[in-house]
């Protein structure tokens, strides 16, 4: 049954922390759009984890590295507001979305940026072992540590793990931070999704 926003408000406030609406706009359509979604449509997800009823889940899978990393603190300064983002439909690029955080009166959320874009700024992130069972493929083991540039992916690393992994790398490659964390620059719950035999942390490296 679909809960209503009232009742989602009530769920959240029971967690440690309060994350953020957001609302995802279509600025942009090319082509058959299974979903008929046209520019200028609007969709509000309560938060990253709840989207609106029937949205598309092949936008969703798009979306959600972005809606994470904005949901954390991450900034885009490639962006006039640095809160936002656009990501494009994977189904041939036939729906753009500007993806933004809103308020509780869903109002847009800026910061602006002052100045020209600046070029690439990859972070140096550790991905480190911090549980296994001993029944992955990769063989990988506590304490196993790896050091990645950015988004680039490592050379043979196990491609489900790197999948999992992306939304949180790529939070943490623009700012993102986690509050709840003694270490607010890394996450150690990151796990694996073939049975949950390894948990990663991965950390931010301070530079």
């Amino acid at each position: 049954m679909e809960k209503s926003f009232a009742e989602l408000r009530k769920i959240a406030k029971k967690t440690r922390v309060k994350f953020p609406h957001l609302r995802a706009t279509v600025t942009k359509q090319e082509g058959y759009c299974y979903h008929m979604y046209k520019a200028g449509d609007q969709f509000t997800f309560f938060d990253f984890t709840h989207p609106p009823k029937d949205f598309c889940l092949g936008a969703v899978h798009a979306m959600f590295p972005c809606m994470y990393a904005l949901t954390f603190g991450a900034t885009f300064p490639f962006m006039e507001n640095m809160k936002s983002i656009r990501t494009t439909c994977p189904d041939g690029k036939k729906v753009e979305f500007l993806l933004e955080l809103v308020d509780e009166e869903g109002k847009v959320i800026e910061k602006k940026r002052s100045g020209p874009p600046p070029g690439p700024a990859p972070k140096t992130m550790d991905i480190e072992v911090k549980e296994s069972t001993g029944k992955c493929f990769y063989k990988y083991e506590v304490g196993d540590k790896l050091t990645v540039e950015g988004l680039k992916p490592p050379d043979g690393f196990c491609g489900a793990a790197y999948h999992m992994l992306f939304p949180l790398l790529f939070g943490l490659n623009f700012g993102a931070t986690f509050p709840f964390m003694e270490d607010p620059n890394s996450l150690d719950t990151a796990t694996c999704p073939d049975g949950g035999h390894v948990v990663f942390k991965v950390t931010r490296q301070n530079k």
